[in-house]
């Protein structure tokens, strides 16, 4: 028996070491703030240089760990302190957004700076947005001129697609809206926004995130109306976005009012009653009686649930809009009104493919109603209509319309023989 022990084997191989320049330098954020604050201080103002040594440095500082700070540098020149104030320590640079020029084109090319940092490190996108809404949240902590830099630069960002709009519920902050900082913070970013872009994109991007309808939280309570919003931003030359506001709210008004005559309809509210109110918030809302056709028809139609059978669906509508008559008629005293409901019939029997069928019998129901006029529905035929379902509808209305022209021949010769 051999007693000698057997050895384990063992692994063999050359093993290498990494060298240590080859490694990321993984420093505390004090010698991190050194190294951001000396490369500034070297390439000064020269904003090209300024983004190859941030490009170059990111190989071996830890940007993803450090973020915070090097956005804080890169805006403020150092560390900020909860507040918005530059932290106690020395380590502080005279080259960064806040010391720079107050104009435009100075912020386009700091933009471009944030932009190409950004795009070459990917993971910086959250940090960046985090950092932008730490910052609207300390702008009493800032001067007026490092404010105004930072809304014209945030407008800027915004309309390259760099930040998204949802960093603006910041400036919804108690604090901020009391003392008016929110809406003169505001002026000058949508100012910068809107050059960059214009009001329809600034709209979608606003919309896309849920605060087109928002824009009078900028102010306090006892200033949220329409019109001191119009006025503020008209006089600080921003008409279009007050005219976008006024038309979010007329919209915001139009849908609580179709809400509202929805509910009177369900509870059976007498036909008297839903008149004389729809009258009173027409006049509050400002609405022509257009507007007001349109809105009521959308409420009448929303107001029971549709049968699903096409045959059926008919026969509920009539009889639907045969009791709702007496309200279309109330608000159908124009010409253009009588339009504009017949636009709305078409649009809503094209939408809603049950009621293919039944665009003329509704159309003939209301005519005897007395809430359709003859020249009304001729107009629409001739020349009114839109493209929606045309061909179908103005086949289906072809005999009507003959039929409603030598009606009108027979009675001007009526006329004439009486004459």
């Amino acid at each position: 028996m051999n007693n000698q022990k057997q050895q384990k084997p063992t692994l063999t191989g050359q093993r290498f070491k990494t060298r240590k320049r080859d490694e990321k330098e993984r420093f505390d954020p004090t010698q991190f703030q050194e190294s951001i604050v000396q490369g500034l201080n070297q390439t000064g103002s020269d904003l090209e240089a300024v983004a190859k040594f941030l490009d170059a440095s990111g190989a071996k500082l830890d940007y993803r760990r450090y973020a915070e700070t090097l956005f804080d540098i890169l805006v403020a020149g150092g560390m900020l302190a909860p507040g918005g104030t530059l932290s106690d320590d020395l380590t502080r640079t005279e080259f960064c957004l806040f010391t720079a020029q107050e104009d435009l084109e100075t912020m386009q090319a700091y933009a471009q700076v944030f932009n190409k940092l950004i795009r070459r490190y990917k993971y910086l996108e959250k940090g960046f947005e985090e950092e932008i809404k730490k910052l609207l949240l300390f702008l009493k902590g800032f001067t007026e001129s490092e404010r105004n830099k930072l809304a014209m630069l945030t407008g800027i960002l915004l309309a390259n697609g760099n930040i998204s709009a949802s960093i603006l519920n910041s400036l919804y902050n108690e604090n901020l809206v009391k003392e008016g900082v929110s809406a003169a913070f505001a002026v000058k970013l949508f100012k910068a926004w809107i050059n960059e872009k214009d009001i329809n994109a600034v709209a979608g991007m606003l919309r896309k995130v849920g605060m087109d309808n928002r824009l009078m939280e900028l102010f306090p309570a006892n200033k949220r109306s329409c019109e001191h919003f119009s006025k503020y931003f008209t006089d600080a030359g921003l008409k279009e976005l007050s005219d976008f506001a006024k038309n979010q709210q007329s919209i915001g008004a139009r849908k609580e009012l179709q809400k509202e005559l929805q509910e009177l309809m369900s509870r059976g509210e007498p036909q008297k009653e839903i008149i004389a109110y729809t009258r009173e918030e027409m006049k509050k809302a400002n609405l022509s009686e257009q507007s007001m056709i349109s809105i009521i028809w959308t409420s009448v139609m929303s107001s029971v649930e549709w049968n699903k059978k096409e045959e059926l669906v008919t026969e509920q509508a009539i009889k639907l809009l045969k009791l709702y008559s007496p309200l279309l008629k109330a608000f159908t005293s124009q010409g253009l009104s009588e339009i504009s409901l017949l636009l709305r019939i078409q649009e809503y029997c094209y939408d809603n493919i049950h009621f293919m069928k039944a665009f003329q019998k509704i159309v003939v129901l209301l005519y005897k109603a007395d809430v359709l006029s003859e020249e009304a529905i001729l107009k629409w035929y001739t020349e009114a209509h839109v493209a929606k379902g045309k061909s179908v509808f103005l086949e289906q209305m072809k005999k009507f319309v003959e039929w409603l022209k030598n009606a009108e021949e027979e009675s001007e010769s009526d006329e004439e023989e009486a004459d």
